[in-house]
């Protein structure tokens, strides 16, 4: 379809034998802000990979994304149009990098820059650090921020490459409840600044997921369990078949949903 950024049909992945993913079709449109709620070990970080081209389903299946047929098209320049989040990056890259480095290494792909900047680069780095409120990281290392301003900065890093589609894999999987906060004020402020832009928001945490986030999926066990607005995803029920435990919640003024466990 010519609206979806995201078309996977009948995706099936195998990893030594084990279905990781079972028979997965999902369908997200262009410009929509979506969550994707899991246990560990619901399959969340195999979806990403597939998504990315890194792993590939078995025969059958049919991967389209930002209108690009797996199989028919160059995977290298499809990524380049894809902003991946994770806070795992963070542990591979020089923590001697400062924040305008590696923000600006997200033009070639690395983790590091190995080379002097264009003044264009420089300028459009700095222009993503203040639309991020960032910008007093330009030049501090990165080994010295918290681990929500290293998250802000590999956040900044992807938009070097204008992507069309954004996914946020868990960034605030190691932060404290501070650090935390603060980054989904700006990730949800960044959704709404930007809604041009396809993003998909991957946690474990029914209390990350913004208003902002008006749709989403709960992932179980390789399988789409819940589809459809955040009311018809996030209830009692579908809360246990995701974790396997009686969860109930209470709705902030603000519209989150924070867990009640008895």
């Amino acid at each position: 379809m010519k609206d979806l950024v995201v078309n996977v049909e009948n995706a099936t992945v195998r990893v030594k034998g084990r279905v990781i993913l079972d028979n997965l079709s999902l369908q997200i449109k262009r410009g929509d802000h979506h969550f994707i709620l899991g246990a560990n070990g619901a399959g969340k970080t195999t979806l990403v990979k597939m998504l990315m081209g890194f792993v590939w389903p078995l025969y059958g299946a049919k991967i389209e994304i930002l209108g690009k047929l797996f199989g028919n098209y160059n995977l290298a320049d499809l990524r380049r149009r894809i902003a991946w989040v994770s806070p795992f990056f963070q542990q591979w890259g020089n923590h001697d990098s400062t924040g305008l480095d590696l923000i600006i290494s997200g033009v070639d792909g690395t983790l590091d820059l190995f080379r002097k900047p264009t003044d264009a680069e420089v300028e459009k780095a700095e222009s993503i650090m203040r639309d991020l409120r960032c910008l007093h990281l330009r030049d501090q290392n990165l080994f010295t921020m918290s681990s929500g301003e290293q998250i802000k900065i590999l956040i900044a890093r992807a938009f070097m490459t204008d992507p069309d589609l954004v996914i946020l894999d868990e960034p605030s999987v190691f932060l404290d409840i501070t650090s935390r906060e603060y980054l989904l004020r700006e990730v949800s402020e960044l959704a709404k600044r930007r809604d041009d832009i396809t993003i998909i928001f991957i946690t474990q945490r029914i209390e990350d997921i913004m208003p902002v986030f008006k749709h989403g999926f709960i992932l179980s066990h390789g399988k789409i369990a819940a589809s459809g607005s955040r009311e018809e995803v996030i209830t009692q029920e579908n809360l246990l078949q995701a974790f396997g435990m009686p969860i109930d919640f209470t709705i902030s003024k603000s519209g989150r949903y924070w867990p009640v466990i008895e």
